[in-house]
């Protein structure tokens, strides 16, 4: 059994959780800050980011489901087409695989033993490794990143709506104030959490989030501002 664990294992839900909440968290503050600067009412604002949050949970797992679903189909497809080859020109195959490692530094004899060898335990699955790039650990699940992308993007977006449920007799400014905290808050915290789940250095990853969260909220504001609305 390996002493250490890989990363690399964690891709696929990882990846899910991460484009969703930071997609939740983004869009939903970019539409409250939007919202809200163009004037609408305290009830209208909330009632305009449950929306948002519901339509992009069911939008974000709608989403995520076909995607990988037709990337589990595409690796399905191929890895078909390998059984085939290998049933009708096994000689060859063998070559190949021999010739993938000789190209990866395995001396010839050698190389020619592992292909056979390997070709023995699992033929299939040693040519999806060498010519595909596919592991059984890194297969797509579709309904794994659906419900994982749907929750996510909820848990995401619920952090800004708080702030405009905590705070309903705030002015404008107040108001845009702490929406924008509360956002900037949640994406330091999940560029973090992201990085470190996935091994990477934590410092770009918040400013990643950080950098583009702002930038959304600053476009909306500006597009709220453009209806005139005095901010008092």
């Amino acid at each position: 059994m390996p002493k250490e664990g890989h990363y690399v294992n964690r891709t696929g839900w990882l990846r899910a959780s991460v484009l969703g909440a930071n997609d939740g968290i983004v869009s939903t503050a970019s539409l409250l800050v939007g919202v809200i600067a163009a004037g609408m009412d305290h009830a209208n604002v909330v009632l305009t980011g449950l929306a948002g949050l519901t339509a992009g949970a069911f939008s974000m797992a709608a989403g995520e489901y076909v995607s990988v679903s037709a990337q589990s189909d595409t690796e399905a497809a191929d890895l078909e087409r390998e059984r085939r080859a290998l049933h009708e020109d096994p000689d060859y195959e063998l070559d190949e695989l021999t010739a993938h490692f000789t190209d990866n530094g395995v001396q010839d004899a050698l190389a020619r033993q592992v292909a056979e060898q390997m070709t023995e335990h699992d033929a299939l699955a040693a040519h999806a490794r060498s010519e595909l790039g596919l592991w059984e650990e890194g297969a797509a699940d579709p309904l794994q990143a659906a419900w994982t992308s749907a929750v996510s993007f909820a848990v995401g977006a619920g952090l800004p709506l708080l702030g405009v449920l905590v705070m309903p007799t705030a002015s404008v400014p107040m108001s845009l104030a702490v929406v924008a905290a509360m956002t900037l808050l949640a994406l330091m915290g999940l560029g973090a959490v992201g990085a470190h789940m996935g091994g990477a250095p934590i410092r770009p990853g918040v400013l990643r989030v950080l950098f583009w969260g702002s930038v959304a909220m600053a476009v909306t504001a500006g597009v709220g501002r453009l209806f005139g609305v005095t901010m008092a």
